[in-house]
């Protein structure tokens, strides 16, 4: 992009730039793929090696949410480095991969991104236990309600309010002195 604007002097100085360092030995920067993944992609600590059953052994339902994390072990199917730890959701299931879509924020805006990832790269999301634990107790709570008679008020999650009022009284304040300073020999 913008090559054409360069004079063919100009290019041939960059380009002999380049020749020089890499005459002298000096490493130029790489931009492949996965560049800077060394810390990124690393597996844990005596987590190495093949996985277990169990993440074959999953079952996935679409619509369902899925954390994106890259299975170093495994190269087929991996996700691109900007998508791992990100969280999405299942619009596709094959026989070895699933197909995650995922809302990317480009300027002002998000852009729904589709791709397909090995089961190996895919985990269940934990995002909406809390919720669904807070769903389930709101429902049994509506329940006992009706069984009784009575009529839940309280069904919506209410911010924590303001401290109760106390009274403080000046009978207990103790006026304190600082001590004089004594020079020591």
């Amino acid at each position: 992009r913008g090559l054409h604007k360069w004079s063919s002097e100009d290019l041939r100085r960059v380009w002999s730039k380049e020749e020089e360092e890499k005459k002298r030995g000096e490493m130029v920067r790489s931009d492949g793929k996965r560049s800077a993944t060394r810390h990124l992609f690393r597996r844990a600590f005596r987590q190495h090696g093949p996985d277990s059953a169990t993440t074959y052994l999953r079952v996935f339902k679409v619509g369902q949410y899925v954390d994106i994390v890259a299975n170093s072990a495994v190269q087929k199917g991996m996700p691109f480095k900007y998508y791992h730890g990100k969280t999405g959701r299942l619009f596709n299931i094959s026989r070895t991969s699933v197909g995650v879509e995922i809302m990317k924020p480009v300027g002002n805006r998000y852009i729904p991104k589709r791709f397909h990832l090995r089961i190996e790269h895919v985990r269940p999301s934990k995002c909406q236990q809390e919720f669904k634990a807070l769903i389930k107790a709101r429902d049994a709570k509506r329940r006992e309600a009706k069984a009784a008679g009575e009529k839940v008020v309280d069904a919506k999650r209410q911010p924590k309010g303001p401290a109760p009022a106390k009274i403080v009284s000046a009978a207990n304040v103790e006026d304190l002195q600082p001590i004089p300073y004594e020079f020591m020999v």
